[in-house]
């Protein structure tokens, strides 16, 4: 019997076998004697069967599931189902899975409102969608600690697929996906960090190429939003969700589970250590992804982070976090988090012969003071492209199409992940954290 076709390979109690019930136990029980950090005794395999896929004809409208009918998963079908009526994107919007009737239920009351004619399956078993050969591709918009499982199922089941960010909740996870995407070279891959699609960022990874800064020394980015009840709390909590009447409470879990019902956690689950990395997986990966791409510097190979509880006391995961990455070429990011203090860092690549400042639309190319008689002050014009991250869904559907790689792709979210990551862990457990790009192993220094 093979490693896939072990039973507990494919059971979320075997999984669940090798995880912790907090995040620093977790990270506790990947590390071996050597403080190296591996992938959990049992990977996550496909729990689907295996099928061929394919891809839209022309002519043929591209038919989409939603996995996760939360506010983004909700959001997604609106924007797509937008594109079709304004003639932009010729699809539909066929099936729903979540299990919370109540999201399910308004989603596909929108579903089938907006789309005349179209028969909208909806099921709590995302299984059920991944049965279905006429659908061509996935959106997985579920809470982080299920994006894996969901990516890697879709794959396996044939479908082309845009999954939220973070990627993963874990490194061990993207890894997970990683090995997925490269056996299925034939599906497009998506990952939601919509930031990529900034014209800005494309002409600073060329501008660098071209010598225009000189060796890029050292970045800088942030994402710092305030709030006065508590980030996240705006989830609002419906007094009529009961598990095992209208919500599965133990598929929402799948392998964090099992655990007594709370509702905080089902609706505002990025607060809690268990389930999100909190502002480093859900904000921070806007701004890295993008500058990743425009250094080209490489995989991370040393991560130390900290982190804090200043003002919102309430929340498991921090207020406030700091970041040093440093990557293979020797360039170190430095970046910045808070959701108690909205003034951040200004983003830009600091050069030994220019700065590349990045704030607004454009490029500005400032030279250093000891090489104004060699390098001109340039600003590189970039185009309003409007909402990125509806550039980023027709980005998607256009690969589709075209079967050409998707703009936020398996390689750069893979790194973004190693960051994410060993950052979480430095934060909860005081250690840097080192990453062999070779190995594609981390290890506690």
């Amino acid at each position: 019997m093979t490693d896939q076709n072990r039973p507990e390979a494919q059971t979320n109690t075997g999984r669940r076998r090798f995880l912790g019930t907090t995040a620093l136990a977790g990270a506790a029980a990947v590390l071996g004697a050597a403080g190296t950090v591996s992938a959990r005794p049992v990977r996550l395999f496909p729990t689907v069967e295996a099928r061929k896929g394919k891809a839209p004809s022309a002519g043929e409208p591209i038919r989409i599931a939603i996995i996760g009918t939360g506010g983004m998963g909700t959001g997604h079908a609106h924007a797509m189902m937008n594109f079709a009526g304004a003639g932009r994107e010729n699809l539909q919007i066929v099936a729903l899975a979540d299990p919370c009737d109540e999201r399910r239920a308004n989603c596909h009351n929108a579903c089938t409102s907006k789309q005349s004619g179209v028969d909208v399956q909806s099921t709590r078993d995302y299984r059920e969608v991944l049965k279905r050969d006429d659908i061509h591709s996935v959106v997985v918009a579920s809470p982080e600690h299920w994006h894996a499982q969901h990516a890697i199922d879709a794959l396996e089941s044939g479908k082309d697929v845009y999954c939220e960010k973070p990627m993963t909740l874990e490194l061990n996870e993207a890894m997970d996906v990683r090995r997925a995407v490269l056996k299925h070279p034939d599906r497009i891959f998506q990952v939601g960090t919509q930031m990529i699609m900034l014209p800005k960022y494309k002409e600073a990874r060329q501008a660098i190429k071209d010598g225009k800064i000189g060796p890029a020394v050292w970045s800088q980015t942030s994402y710092c939003r305030n709030s006065m009840t508590g980030e996240w709390n705006y989830y609002g909590i419906n007094p009529d969700w009961k598990p095992g009447v209208n919500l599965d409470w133990n598929a929402w879990l799948g392998r964090l589970g099992p655990r007594e019902w709370d509702p905080k956690v089902f609706a505002r689950w990025r607060r809690y250590k268990d389930f999100s990395t909190g502002i480093i997986g859900d904000l921070l990966v806007h701004v890295m992804t993008p500058l990743i791409f425009a250094l080209d510097a490489g995989w991370p190979t040393r991560v130390i982070a900290s982190g804090a509880h200043i003002v919102d006391h309430d929340m498991e995961n921090h207020d406030q976090v700091n970041l040093t990455v440093q990557f293979e070429n020797g360039h170190t990011m430095i970046i910045a988090g808070s959701t108690a203090n909205e003034v951040g860092l200004e983003t830009m690549i600091r050069g030994h012969k220019a700065n590349m400042y990045l704030n607004g639309r454009h490029v500005d190319i400032r030279p250093e003071r000891i090489y104004v008689d060699d390098v001109d002050r340039e600003e590189i014009t970039c185009p309003d492209i409007g909402n990125d991250q509806d550039q980023l869904r027709l980005n998607w559907l256009e690969c589709i199409r075209s079967r050409e790689a998707a703009a936020s792709n398996i390689d750069l979210a893979s790194k973004v992940m190693v960051a994410v990551d060993l950052a979480s862990k430095s934060m909860w457990d005081g250690h840097a954290y080192a990453f062999d790009p070779e190995k594609l192993r981390a290890s506690r220094i």
